[in-house]
């Protein structure tokens, strides 16, 4: 075992436990395949602990004034700044993206505890006017309760982050289960706010079998709100659980993002930045470019600049300066990639460059680009999540707007062009939760995120994501 990588823990009404079930799951470095440590998983007690103590948290937390919560959130910013390099070490170590990317990630996390601090001292209510002179109409802002949430492996800081920064901020205690396969920057986060000073039962963080751990969470009563970020089917299926207590939800779930890239683009420079994006984190992102669409006349421009930036993508355990892709953060992904690129080629996809698996040792397999996909084709159909670039030809606007809405889902879209016009239409006309136009910056604390359709519904970030944490109150005051 890694003996400097964090030590693996629950967090249960402020005491760092093992739980009381015997049960527990290795944590895997997947650049080299070995143990990291041994996580501990809860039993039904343990659950109910958590539970327990977020309602008791809860009556503590929602009086307390909000410049109170920002000064102690601000205090766990700057605590998760210090310790910055061990924490993004420790995120390279279980999830395999370079170094770089994980220190980045958690300066996002720095940003998003700050940005949603500052702005729960702003949830604002209304007075509304009255139709007497001796009655006064209020519309007051207060947290909606106890929050259970649920974080996918792929952004092991961002995706937990955005949950406990905006409960909290908002006046809600939570009970946060990350990822079994991610655990210790979580952990990482959930000690910075008990060192600077959360209450007890405020944060609580538990591990265990997910369907275990989400049947027996919202079977509750006491959570009022459900947050998730993960699969398609997992959240209908948390709907689910949750319509039984008629608890809310919001559901950040799968993308497959079309990149559209018209004639009269950079198209150069949305190469770059294409292939820059897309192998992010090994593809492993849900807002990731998952379907190049260019336009016919700039198709041999574009691939070529596409292939130039592919071929200087260094390919690495994560924790090596030089390395800007890392592995993929499980076995099973390998044998994924293999699958939609087999069925691709089927299709009579040709494979540019990549295409197989990397060395012998650590789930790698190389940056690839397949060229003139048939929109028939797995990869065209279903999210890939994995650095594989599919290029699809398109020859005029209303096709590839078709083609790009031809899924369920609608998470992000992305779209090159030089006329303001058609970038004006073609956001307009994309089904999809967020659009960039000659860009890829989309996620910001203070931005909205979120999809439609399938890619589920709910925002995180922005003053929507801080509002999604509350409820509204009328209060009819006569004199």
């Amino acid at each position: 075992m890694t003996t400097s990588y964090e030590k693996l823990a629950m967090l249960i009404d402020g005491e760092w436990t093992a739980g009381s079930c015997s049960r527990s799951t290795p944590v895997i470095n997947p650049a080299t395949e070995e143990t990291l440590g041994e996580l501990p998983f809860a039993a039904t007690a343990d659950l109910d602990r958590a539970l327990d103590a977020s309602q008791r948290g809860f009556a503590i937390w929602k009086r307390a004034p909000a410049i109170e919560r920002q000064a102690i959130m601000e205090k766990a910013a700057r605590l998760l700044e210090e310790r910055r390099d061990a924490i993004a070490r420790n995120c390279t170590l279980e999830i395999g993206k370079p170094i770089k990317e994980s220190r980045a990630e958690l300066d996002s996390v720095v940003g998003i505890i700050r940005w949603y601090a500052e702005e729960g001292k702003r949830a604002y209510g209304r007075v509304i006017p009255s139709r007497s002179d001796a009655v006064r109409n209020m519309a007051l802002k207060e947290p909606i309760g106890p929050v259970v949430a649920f974080a996918a492996w792929n952004f092991p800081g961002v995706n937990v982050i955005r949950k406990v920064a905006g409960a909290l901020a908002a006046g809600c205690s939570i009970v946060v289960k990350p990822s079994e396969e991610t655990p210790a920057t979580a952990i990482a986060i959930a000690r910075c706010f008990q060192d600077a000073g959360l209450p007890d039962g405020v944060l609580n963080v538990v591990f265990g079998e997910p369907a275990e751990v989400s049947r027996h969470l919202l079977a509750s009563r006491i959570p009022k709100k459900v947050t998730f970020t993960g699969s398609v089917p997992v959240g209908i299926h948390l709907q689910k659980l949750a319509a039984d207590t008629l608890k809310r939800c919001t559901l950040e779930l799968g993308g497959h993002a079309p990149f559209i890239v018209f004639d009269d683009a950079d198209v150069e420079a949305a190469a770059r930045l294409g292939a820059q994006f897309k192998f992010r984190n090994a593809g492993q992102v849900c807002t990731t470019p998952s379907r190049f669409f260019v336009q016919s006349g700039v198709h041999d421009r574009f691939l070529d600049a596409l292939r130039q930036s592919v071929s200087e993508i260094v390919v690495g355990d994560g924790l090596d300066p030089a390395t800007t892709m890392g592995p993929l953060a499980a076995r099973r992904r390998l044998d994924e990639m293999e699958r939609i690129v087999h069925d691709a080629s089927d299709y009579g996809a040709s494979v540019v460059t990549g295409g197989m698996r990397l060395g012998k040792r650590g789930w790698f397999y190389a940056p690839t680009i397949l060229d003139d996909v048939p929109d028939g084709a797995l990869i065209m159909r279903e999210e890939q999540f994995g650095p594989v670039a599919p290029i699809a030809r398109f020859d005029d606007l209303d096709e590839v707007i078709e083609r790009a809405n031809s899924v369920d889902v609608g998470l992000a879209s992305y779209v090159f062009t030089g006329s303001g016009k058609r970038a004006n239409v073609v956001s307009n006309a994309l089904n999809a939760g967020m659009v960039g136009v000659n860009g890829t910056m989309i996620s910001l604390p203070e931005t909205p995120f979120g999809g439609v359709e399938q890619s589920g519904y709910g925002s995180e970030g922005g003053v929507e994501g801080l509002n999604d944490f509350l409820r509204t109150k009328l209060v009819a005051e006569t004199h």
